[in-house]
């Protein structure tokens, strides 16, 4: 292993012309996996701004200005070959930043973060504690803030930058050789492709209620008021391409649907108020006119647990805990508190989301069953 780090230039090579992105790309693709990042701002946007893509080969650190780049075909090409794995870390990100950039989201990929939970690593590591732990090589955190944007930039900038792609290759090796050791290479696998379906497909605006903290309180059209209100909001915020808050806050939306206000006069509230009344006070009127008129208004959303299904699920995560300790797996990554808590919601519990998967066998049955015996003793 310290020969392999040898072999590694943490140098960054500036790319900033078609021709050589073309040349690379070429040649990256003659391989069979090449280490990938972003860099971008969104402060002030709903979409990620693309500020530079790193890309590390094992043996050298490129960073693309996408800024100065007119034709990034080559890259576009490189990243939707299925043939070359694409090593990233944490990177649901990186996926809408590249769609937002080249209209595509890359596959396959390989989530070192995800590998690294199910080898035993812990969960949601960071990408400098998992090198830290694996190559005992410890980075900055020098430019976790920067303006990405800018031009030039910085030296200490653009050393961070290749950084962030030049241990991936390696950290990729190690865990990859863990993950076929422990027979999970397809587990890493199906949550990847999982993570490349959800950025190629984003939720549709129409179920952004369900996220709303408090809709359980909602009854009748005040469900549907609250449907319509989050999707227009986030059809206006892509639209307009601004943080879905700047438009209006979710506990907003939540109060207007829970008074169903008729008049302007009565929509002023904390948090909407004079230029946002006067801009968007007529259409939320509209929206809450129509939405109380609704025949097809959503059910009410599922209560907080009460203390007969509380105990139900301590028993659970118990269980799940204990499970994954005897598998040196995070209990997170098997099963959240959320999938658990819509387990106990039906009288039929039935699994779900990531539990049809290869989690179905390793926890989703036994949760079944430990959930059945717990209510045939009540």
């Amino acid at each position: 292993m310290e020969q392999a780090k040898k072999l590694v230039d943490t140098t960054p090579i500036w790319v900033d012309s078609g021709k050589e992105l073309a040349r690379l790309c070429e040649q990256w693709q003659q391989q069979n996996a090449i280490a990938l990042d972003t860099e971008f701002m969104r402060s002030r946007t709903f979409y990620p701004v693309p500020a530079l893509v790193q890309v590390g080969d094992g043996k050298n650190c490129y960073l693309i200005d996408n800024l100065a780049i007119a034709d990034l075909s080559p890259l576009k090409a490189l990243l939707l070959d299925t043939r070359v794995v694409k090593i990233m870390h944490s990177c649901s990100e990186d996926l809408e930043t590249f769609d937002r950039l080249l209209g595509i989201v890359p596959d396959p990929i390989f989530d070192t973060q995800i590998a690294g939970a199910l080898t035993g690593l812990g969960h949601g590591l960071g990408y400098a504690a998992t090198v830290s732990q694996l190559l005992q090589i410890e980075l900055p955190k020098s430019e976790t803030r920067s303006d990405w944007l800018q031009r030039p930039l910085s030296e200490s900038q653009k050393n961070y930058a290749a950084l962030d792609v030049a241990w991936l290759p390696l950290v990729y090796g190690l865990e990859l050789k863990k993950l076929r050791e422990r027979d999970r290479l397809a587990w890493l696998q199906e949550d990847c492709a999982a993570m490349v379906a959800s950025a190629r497909n984003p939720e549709p605006p129409e179920l952004y209620y369900l996220r709303v903290k408090g809709a359980w309180r909602l009854r009748g059209n005040q469900v549907a008021v609250l449907q319509d209100l989050c999707a227009w909001r986030e059809r206006e915020a892509r639209e307009r391409d601004m943080p879905r808050n700047h438009l209006l806050k979710e506990n907003v939306c939540l109060s207007l649907a829970q008074s169903m206000p008729r008049y302007l006069a009565t929509l002023a509230q904390p948090g909407l108020e004079g230029k946002t009344v006067r801009k968007y006070g007529e259409t939320l009127l509209e929206i809450i006119a129509r939405a109380a008129e609704r025949t097809d208004a959503p059910p009410p959303l599922p209560q907080p647990l009460n203390r007969s299904q509380g105990d139900q699920l301590k028993a659970l995560r118990q269980a799940v805990n204990q499970w994954a300790e005897e598998n040196n797996l995070p209990p997170e990554i098997l099963v959240r508190k959320k999938e658990l808590e819509a387990l106990l919601q039906p009288s039929e519990p039935k699994l779900e989301g990531r539990l049809t998967g290869w989690r179905r066998q390793i926890i989703g049955e036994r949760l079944l069953a430990e959930l059945a015996n717990m209510r045939s003793t009540q």
